[in-house]
């Protein structure tokens, strides 16, 4: 099945590039952090060096491809990193033009392909510091277990947003009716499986990974299906809280690196209170323009919806409220301030002040949690899956816990019932289910004078 793409996507993608290569070629300018993530060791580190029978750091190497390194081998480490750095953003920019030019159902793709990526990085992790080479079938269950916690939340996932095409064909209706109960059954058989690959002189060690795979699961999968969720809700609820962390990201960078005396945590020595404030009113001010630019287009704003005529994905749409300009009086302290009295802006600014705001105060907590996990297993980076950058998870560590607040705020101040799902399932009712209801509703509007109105009208 095919996705609509609106009239003038190309445009969407260009007009909101123009910001995120303001702040993404910005990015090139921030050295690497993880440098000096060992420096600063403190007692709790030394010792986690004995835990678990003294664990080694796990070893890291240079994946930096050859052909840089040749054209790079006059210039000193630390421009070396700057140009690796740069050159893969430059990269990394275009792909994620390429995959908004592409449309909402690529980027749910990509998204599964990063959470596979993030999972199989601290599964590897907990393989290598546990030495965990003669545990039977660890990696087996750990990639069973994901297949059937993926089973379980996409198959939700479908069932609630494509009822309609799920009730027409008979394969994916009976897999609905029984999804639930089927994935318990393939969870209960991974259970089975672990107890009976036991063995006596690793029970400790067993339990060790399979706690670490379950919170493993718990971090990466429940959180992406979030952020699938939000897609589904419109691009604008994906790209506006991942640029919201970048920006923030960035920011707070640029500003402890020029103005940076205080030291925020000790976890992450280079961090200062100057980068952390400096960065929050930075992304709250980015988080209005590129909210301003994409309310303007429906591409970004539509909710992805299953058309019953074209058999076809959609993101074609009216614009609700949040997205039609509006006249807001402003304060009168500031009325004398500004020199105006109103201002025409999108009410969904008005809720990116909040994404903002949670994106540098609460979402950096993400990449300390992330850089504790490093720091205890004594490793620079999730990976080297990216030259300069780390692994897949060293770009995500906020990211999760970005998406995870995206959809709890949407679902507590954003969505309300939704009449088309609601039409859905009632025409999948039996006819005196369908009868009863339609009695119980005709009179319920005939009590509120709604439905004598109608008639006279």
């Amino acid at each position: 099945m095919l996705i609509n793409q609106p009239q003038g996507i190309c445009n969407c993608a260009w007009e909101t590039g123009s910001l995120l290569c303001l702040y993404l070629f910005l990015f090139v300018l921030q050295e690497s952090e993880s440098e000096n993530k060992l420096d600063g060791e403190t007692a709790s580190d030394s010792e986690s060096k004995s835990e678990f029978g003294g664990s080694s750091p796990v070893p890291t190497s240079d994946d930096t491809p050859e052909v840089l390194n040749r054209a790079l081998s006059n210039l000193s480490s630390r421009w070396k990193n700057w140009w690796v750095r740069g050159i893969l953003t430059l990269a990394m920019i275009t792909f994620f033009f390429i995959i908004i030019y592409l449309g909402p159902m690529v980027l749910m793709t990509i998204v599964m392909c990063v959470q596979i990526k993030c999972f199989h990085e601290i599964i590897t992790i907990g393989y290598n510091v546990y030495h965990s080479y003669d545990l039977p079938w660890f990696r087996t269950l750990s990639w069973y277990f994901l297949l059937c916690v993926n089973y379980f939340f996409y198959g939700e996932t479908v069932t609630d947003y494509f009822f309609t095409l799920v009730q027409r064909e008979e394969p994916l209706r009976i897999l609905s009716k029984y999804h639930r109960f089927i994935s318990f059954a393939l969870y209960l058989t991974g259970f089975c499986m672990f107890v009976l690959s036991l063995v006596k002189k690793h029970y400790r060690l067993q339990f060790y990974m399979f706690g670490w795979t379950h919170v493993t699961l718990l971090i990466v999968v429940t959180q992406s299906h979030l952020i699938i969720h939000n897609l589904f809700e419109g691009m604008i609820w994906f790209i506006v809280p991942i640029s919201c962390v970048i920006c923030n990201d960035i920011m707070a960078y640029m500003f402890g690196f020029f103005f940076g005396r205080t030291p925020l945590i000790k976890l992450s020595p280079k961090k200062t209170w100057e980068g952390f404030i400096g960065g929050f009113f930075s992304t709250v001010l980015f988080g209005l323009l590129l909210s301003y630019v994409m309310s303007g287009y429906r591409c970004f704003t539509c909710p992805v919806e299953f058309n019953n005529d074209t058999n076809s994905f959609t993101v074609d749409c009216e614009p609700s409220e949040l997205f039609q300009l509006q006249e807001y009086n402003i304060p009168v302290v500031l009325q004398s301030v500004v020199g105006w009295k109103t201002v025409r802006m999108y009410p969904f600014q008005i809720h990116s002040i909040a994404l903002s705001t949670f994106a540098s105060l609460i979402g950096p907590f993400g990449g300390f949690f992330a850089s504790g996990f490093k720091r205890a297993f004594k490793i620079k980076d999730f990976a080297n899956t990216i030259p300069g950058h780390g692994g897949i998870m060293d770009r995500f560590d906020c990211q999760y816990l970005m998406a995870t607040f995206v959809n709890v705020y949407i679902a507590s101040f954003i969505r309300g019932p939704n009449p088309s799902k609601l039409i859905q399932q009632f025409l999948t009712l039996r006819p005196d289910q369908q009868l009863h209801i339609f009695n119980t509703l005709k009179a319920h509007l005939v009590d509120r004078g709604i439905l004598g109105s109608l008639e006279d009208a």
